[in-house]
C-alpha cells in the first residue's frame, strides 16, 4: 500500500520569510514543548525565522540536539524570563507573528515593550503582529465553530489589538495537522532494509519478531495486552520508551505474568528498553514497528502519519473530559467497532454497547482490518492542508 504524498507547500513570494515568536510553557510530559518545537522546525525549514521562548527548554537536549546551542538554522531558543527584559526585547527584529502555544499567555512586559516599539515606529510602516492562540488538538465539534475566531484585547498596552484562536484538527474546517513537506515520502520509502538498519543502530537485537512500540502513561489495558503477547502465538518484541512507559511496564509485569498462565521461560514476549529518542528517531521508530501504542498529542499525529495500526492513550482528566475527546476522535476517523473496543479497553473507559460480555480481542491490533484502517486514515488526513501551510495562509490574509 502506498501513501498519497501531497504536493510540497511553496512559500508565497510576497510573504515569507517572516519573523515568528513562539511561546511555550512546559506543563508536563513534554508534549507542549514537543509540538512547539516541531512547529518551529517546520517553519524554519520553509525559510522563516523563529524565536522559541520556553520556560524549560531542557527537553530539547534530547528531542532536538543542538537546538539550545543555536545550531538549527533559522531558530533561536530563548528563556521565557528573557521576554520580560525590555532592553533585550527592544533590540530584537519585530515579529510578524506571535504564537501562544496551548493558550499560554505572553508576558505583559514583552507585550508592553513591543507596543511601545511599534508605536514609536509607526511612521516606518511596522504593523502589529498577527497574534495567534494555538489551541490543543481535538476532534470535538466546537473546534470547527471556534477555529480562527477573533478575540479583541480589551485592556493593557495591547488594547485594541486582536488575538485569533487557532485550532489544529482532523477536518477541512480546522487548522490541520503538523506535517513536514517530506514526511510522507520518507514514510513511504521506509523499507525492510531501513527498518533493520535502524533497529541495529539503536542496539535492538531484532530476530524477526512482530514489533510494537510503547509510549504511554499508565494504561488500564497494559497488563491484559502484555499477557496476550506473552501467550502468543506470534513472537513479539516490545520497544519500551523511557520514563512513564518503562515504569508502567514494570508495575504491570507481575499481574500480566500471572494472567498469561505461561510458564517461566516460555513467554512469546520480549522487551527492549530504548533510550530517549530525538523527534526524528521517534518518527523512525513508529515507521519501523508493526503496531504503535502512543500517548498525548504529538505522538498521536506522528502515529497517524506512520500509517501503522495504533492505540492512543489519551491524557486522563479528573473531570472526565477525555471521554468525550476520545469518542469524538474515534467518530471522526470512523474507527471500526472492534478497534473502538480496544481503544476503550486500553484507556480503561466504558466499553461500547454490546462489547461488555465479549473477551477483548487484542489480536485485532495486528489484523489486516487494522492495517487497512490505519492506511485509510493517513491518506484521508494527508489530503488536507497541513498546519504550517494553513498558518502561513492565515497570517498572510490577516496582514
Amino acid at each position: 500500500m502506498s501513501l498519497v504524498t501531497p504536493t510540497p507547500p511553496t512559500l508565497h513570494d510576497s510573504a515569507p520569510p517572516w519573523q515568528w515568536d513562539v511561546f511555550c510553557r512546559v506543563i508536563d510530559n513534554f508534549g507542549d514543548i514537543g509540538v512547539c518545537w516541531r512547529l518551529c522546525a517546520d517553519l524554519a525549514s520553509r525559510g522563516h525565522h523563529v524565536r522559541l521562548w520556553a520556560d524549560d527548554s531542557s527537553p530539547l537536549t534530547w528531542m532536538a540536539p543542538g537546538a539550545r546551542e543555536g545550531l538549527w538554522p533559522g531558530i533561536q531558543v530563548l528563556d521565557w524570563a528573557q521576554s520580560q527584559d525590555a532592553n533585550l526585547v527592544a533590540q530584537l527584529p519585530p515579529a510578524t507573528v506571535w504564537i501562544e502555544g496551548f493558550g499560554c499567555e505572553i508576558a505583559p512586559e514583552f507585550i508592553a515593550s513591543y507596543a511601545i516599539s511599534i508605536s514609536a515606529s509607526a511612521s516606518e510602516g511596522i504593523k502589529n503582529p498577527v497574534w495567534i492562540n494555538l489551541e490543543y488538538l481535538s476532534a470535538e465539534s466546537y473546534v470547527e465553530r471556534c477555529h480562527a475566531l477573533p478575540s479583541p484585547v480589551m485592556q493593557g498596552p495591547a488594547k485594541g489589538w486582536t488575538k485569533h484562536f487557532y485550532y489544529p484538527g482532523f477536518t477541512a474546517g480546522t487548522g490541520g495537522l503538523l506535517r513536514e513537506s517530506k514526511l510522507l515520502a520518507a514514510a513511504a520509502q521506509w523499507d525492510h532494509t531501513k527498518r533493520s538498519d535502524w533497529l541495529r543502530s539503536h542496539g535492538v537485537a531484532w530476530q524477526g519478531e512482530r514489533l510494537i512500540s510503547l509510549f504511554c502513561y499508565e494504561p488500564e489495558g497494559l497488563s491484559a495486552a502484555l499477557a496476550h503477547w506473552m501467550r502468543g502465538p506470534e513472537q513479539t518484541l516490545l520497544l519500551v520508551t523511557p520514563g512513564r512507559a518503562a515504569r508502567a511496564v514494570q508495575a504491570a509485569w507481575s499481574t500480566a505474568v500471572e494472567a498469561s498462565g505461561v510458564p517461566e521461560g516460555e513467554s512469546k514476549l520480549r522487551l527492549h528498553h530504548l533510550p530517549a529518542l530525538t523527534q526524528a528517531e521517534f518518527d523512525e521508530m513508529l515507521r519501523s514497528c508493526d503496531v504503535n501504542l502512543v500517548r498525548g498529542e504529538d505522538s498521536l499525529v506522528r502515529a497517524l502519519w506512520a500509517g501503522k495500526p495504533f492505540l492512543w492513550h489519551i491524557y486522563p482528566q479528573d473531570d472526565g473530559a477525555h471521554l468525550d475527546k476520545l469518542s469524538a476522535f474515534l467518530d471522526c476517523l470512523q474507527v471500526p467497532a472492534g478497534l473502538r473496543t480496544l481503544f476503550a479497553a486500553w484507556n480503561g473507559l466504558p466499553l461500547p454497547s454490546g462489547a461488555e460480555s465479549t473477551p477483548i480481542d487484542w489480536a485485532l491490533l495486528h489484523a489486516e482490518e487494522s492495517r487497512m484502517a490505519a492506511h485509510r486514515w493517513c491518506v484521508q488526513l494527508a489530503a488536507q492542508e497541513d498546519l504550517v501551510t494553513a498558518l502561513v495562509n492565515f497570517v498572510e490574509k490577516k496582514r
